[in-house]
């Protein structure tokens, strides 16, 4: 009864799963794209279209984190998503009954965290192509690890404290008057 129950749990869970995985998988696949896109048709260093002040796409190879940080940590940098990307899909797996916004931004942190990976592992750097002139570098995978944090943020603000949420409807309407 008991192996019964936890493959039923893991087929529960699976399927609970499979629309956040596919949306990682999708961020991957758009991230990987466009870098290739980049990688195929500009040189390291090189930007288009020349002259354009607000945003252009160019090519960096960043051996760093966010914002060129940590350059040179080569080895942390792999390990540190690889630990977050195994945090994620536990929690992913284990996520108590939140909206369905909570699963979306880890989805999307996920998938960003894996399509930076990837290059890390295959390249030895992320490529980061979009150039906003007067900011750093980034790409999509970046962006998609941005939104999934400030959706996160968002969420946790807009959601009633543990404490609130036992409060009875009338004491909280008492006190919020």
């Amino acid at each position: 009864d008991l192996v019964k129950a936890l493959v039923t749990a893991l087929e529960t869970a699976a399927g609970r799963l499979r629309g956040f995985l596919a949306l990682a998988a999708v961020i991957v696949a758009l991230d990987q794209a466009t870098k290739a896109l980049v990688r195929a048709n500009l040189a390291v260093g090189e930007t288009w279209p020349e002259g354009w002040e607000l945003i252009r796409i160019g090519h960096v190879r960043n051996t760093g984190a966010a914002f060129g940080i940590l350059q040179g940590a080569g080895d942390f940098l792999v390990i540190a998503p690889l630990v977050a990307i195994g945090a994620i899909t536990f929690y992913l797996l284990s996520l108590p009954g939140h909206s369905r916004w909570y699963p979306v931004s880890l989805s999307m942190i996920l998938g960003g965290a894996i399509g930076n990976l990837i290059d890390r592992v295959r390249l030895g750097a992320v490529t980061d192509f979009i150039d906003p002139t007067h900011y750093p570098l980034f790409n999509l995978a970046d962006s998609a690890i941005v939104l999934g944090v400030i959706l996160m943020a968002v969420l946790s603000l807009l959601e009633p404290s543990e404490e609130r949420a036992k409060e009875p409807a009338a004491a909280r309407l008492e006190a919020e008057a």
